[in-house]
């Protein structure tokens, strides 16, 4: 692994979690989740990869096969109640999550909404930014733009890159969410957070742009 210390566990699976790491995970109150696709377009660039992350700091990466539509212990835990599900902008996630294996993410913290809320001293809202300010890592981006569709020849460097994506949303998450309390603006954040389904919806249906004032 890339990151400076190895996460606590780490685990590759083709297609699901399987039991254990289901039942590890399941206790969880938080987990932290990112994707890879082929590309941003909902549809037409297919899920490749789903990382998760507990608060232990145990890994695991989801190979999704061409074709793949259901993860059932996956959509188990994501659409658990009990458990919060953080996502670095969750927008795009839960689309490809519900357009790639039928899931619905519920319910969820976005790292980048609350960053925008809690952060307005900066302009750099992205997840580099973000966790190298808040809990002191910087990030390795190299991989960002690579072909995670070769799921079954995935390199280190790109597993390395996927699991650093997971394993610091949740101390972001603790920070950010003690700065939008100090704020008073914590309510406010979770309203966004409960749109956010909706707005991933109209993206996977080619809406998105339906707020935008146009004549």
């Amino acid at each position: 692994m890339a990151a400076e210390n190895p996460p606590a566990a780490f685990a590759v699976f083709d297609g699901d979690l399987d039991h254990d790491w289901l039942v590890r995970y399941g206790g969880a109150a938080a987990l932290a989740v990112d994707t890879e696709a082929m590309g941003l377009v909902h549809g037409r660039d297919r899920l490749c990869l789903v990382q998760l992350c507990d608060d232990q700091d145990r890994v695991c990466c989801i190979r999704i096969a061409r074709g793949q539509t259901e993860a059932p212990r996956l959509r188990e835990l994501m659409e658990a109640p009990s458990i919060e599900k953080v996502f670095h902008f969750a927008r795009f996630d839960v689309a490809a999550l519900a357009a790639g294996l039928g899931i619905g993410v519920n319910p969820l913290f976005c790292t980048k909404v609350a960053s925008r809320l809690a952060r307005t001293y900066s302009p750099r809202h992205g997840l580099k930014e973000v966790v190298q300010e808040l809990v002191g890592v910087e990030l390795d981006k190299q991989a960002q733009s690579s072909d995670w569709g070769q799921v079954d020849a995935l390199s280190d460097a790109q597993l390395a890159y996927a699991a650093n994506d997971v394993r610091y949303l949740l101390p972001a998450r603790d920070r950010l969410q003690r700065m939008l309390e100090r704020e008073d603006r914590l309510a406010l954040a979770q309203r966004c957070f409960a749109v956010v389904p909706v707005m991933a919806e109209l993206d996977r249906l080619h809406f998105g742009s339906i707020f935008e004032h146009r004549s």
